[in-house]
């Protein structure tokens, strides 16, 4: 009797490793949604077959890419504890990127009925089960990975941030003499990546032989799956738009250009609005300073200076200090999308010290009652934002344009443009008679828009999603024929530092630590 339940047991294990959909959710309780189902049965019958195809997956983040990988990882060390495998995964980066599928290799083979207790870590960075090992290796440029070998499964986690050429020099040869199985997971982003080019090569293998190869999933195919999910997304769209590149590549899988023009007309176009400019505020509105300095280019030693002798250092220069005056109406913030801010002045300073700029700055931010004013700190610009905040206690937020911090002001302002939370005051784009307000605004507002179609986007490749950006050396007016600059589009780029900011009436400006979602996206499902 004994041995007949044995034996019993032992069929049914050998039907349910047969089944990895069924494994998944017997031992560890997980019902797959449909279009994780799909990729899990072709990555098992592909190992179970011995294809050695190769396999991309695209899913929007918080979809449930990384527990899909987690639970096959499971299964296919289950499947192979008695017989052996040697299955190779590799992520961009070691920390966070492998520490983190690590530990969710682990959660999930301690929730399984079937591998619980069961499993060794060895050298920090291999799991075995039995005979079978999974090794997690770092796809960084310089990672030394040579000799490891994937003789079943070889994964590509975020694929789209590892180096083609690593791949194809380091990476690849692991599984070039096994037949092993290759997946390439990861989000879109341009078609410059190692996704992208593998993306390129399923499909063209898929119409030659008509087998299956790619998954492109967007939020709309897990929304209708996850309605919470549905809810979640729209939220990011409120937020950011729906054209912004972070939603198109990250919730729709939708590849973006590497490089081009970063204002096209119809974006432009999203941030007309249709107030008028004003010479002064209104009562009930709130308003802020939005300052780009002029330059230390061309201030020998500028960034040594203190800020009393920038102060008086800041003097000629090829560019301009540019300020921008936005509206904010405290009564028009519900919603939870953040304020609109409408642009309603502008002045433009060319050669000016910075010592005759601080007057007129302050009286400006008097007369216009500038709860916030945003400055530009970098080089000799931190001796004005240094004596502004002497000034103007409690009020200057200043800011320091760095590769990094730029970037982020880039994604956020089109963040801005793409919601419709930015607008341009309306009037035409032409040049008029000085008299009136109107008149100044509109000449401004014209050179504003050539400025935003000149710029230039560059999206880097790798995890950190730097974007570098700004009207191009040597670009010209097309009206005057002089050359370009984008000093306008980073004052106006500024606003986005007053975001979290408090602008109801009365209380003092309090910055609002809360977790920005599309860094938080890979964590869990």
């Amino acid at each position: 009797m004994k041995r007949e339940h044995a034996a019993r047991q032992r069929a049914a294990l050998r039907r349910l490793l047969g089944q990895p959909e069924e494994f998944i959710w017997r031992c560890a309780g997980l019902k797959l949604r449909s279009y994780q189902r799909e990729v899990c049965a072709a990555v098992a019958d592909s190992v179970l077959a011995g294809r050695g195809l190769s396999l991309v997956v695209m899913f929007p983040r918080q979809s449930g890419k990384n527990e899909l990988q987690a639970q096959l990882e499971a299964y296919l060390l289950t499947l192979f504890s008695r017989t052996g495998a040697e299955i190779v995964k590799i992520s961009p980066t070691w920390r966070p990127q492998s520490i983190n599928a690590m530990a969710r290799l682990e959660r999930v083979l301690e929730r399984n009925r079937l591998t619980a207790g069961r499993w060794k870590k060895e050298h920090g960075y291999i799991y075995r089960l039995g005979q079978a090992r999974i090794a997690f290796l770092s796809g960084e440029p310089t990672a030394s990975i040579v000799g490891a070998t994937a003789s079943t499964l070889l994964e590509v986690d975020e694929a789209q941030d590892v180096r083609p050429d690593k791949y194809d020099k380091d990476i690849a040869p692991m599984a070039a003499s096994t037949n092993a199985t290759r997946v390439f997971w990861g989000t879109a982003w341009t078609a410059q990546t190692l996704l992208a080019r593998e993306l390129r090569a399923a499909r063209e293998a898929e119409r030659i032989d008509g087998r299956r190869r790619a998954w492109v999933v967007d939020a709309d195919q897990v929304a209708a799956e996850v309605p919470a999910y549905g809810a979640f997304v729209a939220a990011q769209v409120a937020r950011l738009g729906r054209m912004h590149p972070l939603v198109r590549t990250q919730f729709y899988s939708e590849e973006i250009e590497a490089g081009g023009g970063m204002f096209p007309p119809e974006r432009r176009e999203r941030m007309r609005g249709s107030h008028a400019p004003l010479d002064g505020p209104r009562p009930g509105m709130a308003y802020a300073f939005l300052l780009d300095v002029a330059g230390a280019d061309e201030v020998a030693g500028a960034d040594s200076l203190d800020p009393e002798t920038a102060l008086q250092a800041g003097a000629a220069r090829r560019d301009a200090t540019a300020l921008t005056v936005v509206e904010v109406d405290p009564r028009d913030l519900a919603g939870g999308r953040g304020p609109v801010y409408r642009a309603v002045a502008r002045r433009m300073w060319v050669g000016t010290r910075h010592v005759e700029l601080y007057d007129e700055l302050v009286a400006l931010a008097g007369r216009w009652q500038a709860r916030h004013l945003v400055v530009d700190a970098t080089g000799v610009g931190a001796g004005l934002a240094s004596f502004l905040g002497r000034a103007l206690p409690g009020r200057v937020i200043p800011f320091t344009f760095t590769a990094a911090s730029k970037s982020k002001l880039g994604w956020d302002f089109l963040a801005l443009a793409d919601s419709g939370r930015w607008q341009e005051a309306a009037v035409p784009e032409t040049a008029a008679p000085p008299e009136c307000v109107e008149s100044d605004y509109a000449r401004l507002s014209a050179l504003f828009f050539r400025q935003l179609a000149a710029c230039q986007y560059q999206a880097l490749p790798g995890p950190g999603r730097a974007l570098r950006w700004g009207v191009p050396d040597g670009a010209r007016d097309p009206l005057s024929g002089e050359r370009l600059r984008d000093d306008l589009v980073l004052s106006a780029a500024l606003v986005t530092v007053l975001d979290g900011l408090s602008w109801s009436a009365g209380r003092p400006a309090a910055v609002l630590r809360a977790p920005d979602p599309l860094e938080e996206m890979d964590r869990g499902w």
